[in-house]
């Protein structure tokens, strides 16, 4: 087999349909597109959702419009899991300034939050702004500390 012997299955390939080419190819004259109207035009039909008079209906909605409502509150944490704080020696203070130091994370002042994914062999003295209950048991195991900024 050579890449010149390659070709699709019969059938998968169709030609496609040649319109406005004359009477005898079958679609000529229209070319399938009725007689006048919006339709029969170029650039046909209104824009997308029109509903023909009626209120449409995200108009129709209260509210809260788009395509998910944000909060501008909102806090986004840069996550950390437990197996990547291993590789600090024992007794070290981790805090977001140290982390971002290691690169960790991209803003020294971005709120972090520690998660309890891998197991962690090295005691630890770990300030961040969040972290899980299972982070927490595992650090706490180990011989570390959990303080909450």
């Amino acid at each position: 087999m050579r890449l010149n012997d390659l070709k699709p299955n019969p059938g998968a390939k169709k030609d496609r349909k040649r319109v406005g080419l004359g009477i005898s190819a079958g679609q000529g004259k229209t070319a399938g597109r009725g007689t006048k109207g919006q339709a029969s035009r170029t650039g046909e039909g209104p824009r997308l959702y029109h509903q023909g008079g009626n209120l449409p209906f995200f108009r129709r909605l209260p509210f809260m419009r788009g395509e998910g409502f944000t909060s501008i509150n909102r806090v986004e944490y840069t996550e950390i899991n437990l197996l990547e704080l291993n590789r600090f020696a024992a007794g070290t203070e981790i805090d977001p300034e140290v982390l971002f130091e290691a690169g960790f994370i991209r803003k020294a002042g971005a709120p972090v939050v520690i998660l309890g994914d891998g197991e962690i062999n090295v005691a630890l003295k770990v300030k961040v702004h969040r972290i899980s209950k299972s982070a927490r048991a595992k650090i706490e195991a180990a011989g570390g500390s959990v303080e909450i900024l």
